[in-house]
């Protein structure tokens, strides 16, 4: 079999070809880099690469001013130079805040979405409202004038005793929670923890601390069996018994007074 010769002038140009052709890429490959290390200049030098906009999402307590404020984020920070991390760690020493995260928009826009603490009951002091949040941490410097969303703790003067009123409250169903209107601190010589509560519904509630949650939680069962016209006080701190504002003495003498009267 014979072996195909391929002469030197036929392979010059093939050579020639493939080296322009490799020399071609290497050019577009610098020009390429070469540009883009320009636009990078271009972008970091203008005020693209600057924050331009900051929103605040999840707050409702805490101002958006002073979440920014706590960020530490102006709109002459560089837009790539912000540590998200040591951001949200800024704004979480905020005692209202739980949790919070920074993120980032491309080309320059910048969130922080926060996650607030609830308020689970508000302390009365000298006839100002003072928000007791979740986490048991008394807001001193803030007051509301009517609270609405969580129960009002009265007579507390112990910051131990507030606590471990709050460790219970976390313990309750939000729909009981939501139906307690005002716990006074009642303690006698029996119960250093009896506590003494006004009801939404009209009822009154005599219970201690330490078995709050346990027999609080089952409220709803017991004023479901109790005549809806008939309203007291429904003993929670030893047994469970429910005592009336009528006794039952006094309305059988007043049903046989009327008797009488029309016979």
């Amino acid at each position: 079999m014979e072996k195909k010769v391929v002469s030197l002038e036929d392979r010059i140009p093939k050579l020639q070809q493939q080296r322009k052709q490799k020399t071609n890429r290497r050019l577009i490959s610098f020009l390429s880099i070469f540009f883009l290390l320009i636009l990078l200049v271009i972008y970091f030098q203008s005020p693209l690469s600057k924050v331009s906009s900051i929103t605040v999402k999840g707050n409702v307590h805490v101002e958006s001013e002073k979440i920014i404020e706590m960020s530490k984020i102006t709109t002459s920070n560089g837009f790539w130079n912000i540590n998200t991390t040591k951001t949200s760690q800024l704004i979480e020493e905020h005692l209202q805040i739980k949790q919070a995260t920074v993120e980032k928009k491309f080309p320059n826009h910048i969130v922080l979405q926060v996650d607030e603490y609830d308020s689970i009951a508000y302390l009365e002091e000298n006839g100002v409202y003072k928000p007791i949040l979740e986490n048991g941490q008394v807001l001193k410097d803030r007051t509301v004038k009517v609270p609405a969303d969580a129960p009002v703790l009265i007579n507390w003067n112990q910051e131990k005793d507030v606590n471990e009123m709050i460790n219970e409250l976390k313990k309750l169903s939000p729909s009981i929670l939501n139906s307690i209107s005002e716990i006074h601190h009642a303690p006698n010589k029996t119960d250093p923890w009896l506590v003494h509560l006004y009801m939404n519904d009209g009822y009154e509630v005599m219970a201690s601390v330490r078995t709050f949650s346990k027999k609080m939680n089952t409220y709803t069962k017991i004023v479901s069996q109790l005549d809806e016209n008939s309203k007291g006080i429904i003993h929670l701190e030893v047994g469970s018994y429910f005592e009336s504002y009528t006794p039952i003495e006094s309305k059988e003498e007043g049903d046989e007074a009327q008797d009488e009267t029309e016979g």
